[in-house]
């Protein structure tokens, strides 16, 4: 699957832009805040529904504007058919993804249809942050390949806030309509789904963990042992039975303090966090394998390349890891690639030996046009 063209609307700095684009390598050569990572993440909108960038779409809406819109047109080497992908806001309404004009009755039926991997400078984040950042990376990468994973994060997510929404009401007392019956009911529905999503989740570190350790060990030459665990408070215990002993924990706190919200992905390096002992560049090359794996599972789940989006590696990698993003492009191992860069003769330079077709925009203040 490729995209043969994007089209934006108002979509952060831009008014109006249309791109046609190249089956093999884009390059989006431009002054730090011309706009080049707003073009990865509109492609990104199409792929994922969602900003890579920031949590509120709202924002993406260009300044004095009403609405945003991203279209893509998208051709497979199957079928001769096109596909139009199209996202759009109006501000004040629901966000709207169609695909050939026919609107999804649910976000959810787009996801890993049209799958992309983006490796940014922000990609340490995942190392340095929080749980959540790290649960939602893996939870993200398990829903594009596999739907039923999705669905049951998504009635887990729903019925988690509507147990909080309940444990809230029962903060100042029962005549404040706290219902315990129904507290009860809800658990008997989490308690299976937490403990389904826990499973999943261990038997995709399984699989995962090996391809992740191969890239890793390629970007470092093997110097150092990398070791992915999955903490969780349900790995052997009884889920409805944890609920039922921190039901008065989580009615002082006013939220529920076990479950699988609360997992999290422990990275681990000659057998201690990442975060505390490794080094700038031993996180870096961290990150990257951790994308780099998620590039390869699915590739193998859709039998179709995802699309690539690098994101100003040029300025924050160093040269070795750089050396061996471009190796793996050159030789063909990723499909379309689209790459950001501030310097159009350094980006020729590193490019000397890729053979595949290359198409070159200069961006410049919300404006994007081929060089």
């Amino acid at each position: 699957m490729t995209l043969d063209s994007l089209q934006l609307l108002f979509f952060k700095n831009y008014d109006d832009a249309a791109l046609r684009l190249s089956p093999g390598l884009n390059c989006f050569i431009g002054d730090n805040g011309s706009g080049k990572t707003n073009l990865l993440d509109a492609i990104h909108y199409l792929s994922l529904t969602k900003s890579a960038i920031t949590a509120s779409d709202a924002l993406c809406i260009k300044q004095d504007a009403d609405f945003f819109v991203v279209k893509g047109i998208f051709s497979s080497n199957t079928t001769p058919d096109k596909e139009t992908i199209q996202v759009s806001l109006r501000q004040g309404q629901k966000k709207t993804v169609t695909h050939d004009k026919q609107p999804y009755e649910r976000m959810a039926d787009h996801i890993g249809r049209y799958p992309a991997v983006l490796i940014s400078p922000y990609d340490t984040d995942l190392i340095r942050q929080g749980s959540e950042e790290r649960r939602k990376y893996f939870d993200s990468l398990m829903a594009q390949l596999d739907h039923a994973f999705l669905e049951q994060l998504i009635s887990y997510n729903s019925l988690l806030r509507q147990r909080n929404a309940v444990l809230k009401q029962g903060g100042y007392s029962n005549a404040h309509g706290f219902d315990r019956d129904y507290l009860l009911a809800l658990d008997e529905q989490l308690a299976p789904l937490g403990q389904q999503l826990t499973a999943l989740r261990e038997a995709f570190l399984i699989d995962y963990l090996p391809i992740f350790q191969r890239h890793y060990e390629q970007l470092a030459d093997g110097r150092e042992q990398v070791m992915l665990t999955y903490k969780s408070q349900l790995v052997g215990a009884d889920f409805a039975q944890l609920l039922r002993l921190n039901e008065r924990k989580d009615f002082v706190l006013q939220r529920s303090t076990v479950g699988a919200h609360r997992d999290d992905f422990v990275f681990l390096m000659n057998e201690l966090p990442v975060k505390s002992y490794a080094s700038q560049g031993q996180q870096k090359s961290f990150a990257i394998a951790l994308k780099l794996a998620q590039f390869e599972l699915l590739a193998a789940k859709q039998h179709n390349k995802p699309l690539l989006l690098l994101d100003d590696i040029f300025d924050r990698l160093d040269d070795k890891r750089i050396a061996r993003l471009l190796e793996l492009v050159a030789d063909e191992t990723f499909g379309q690639v689209f790459l950001t860069d501030t310097n159009l003769e350094r980006t020729d330079q590193a490019l000397a030996r890729v053979t595949v077709p290359i198409l070159r925009f200069r961006v410049q203040n919300g404006t994007v046009a081929p060089v």
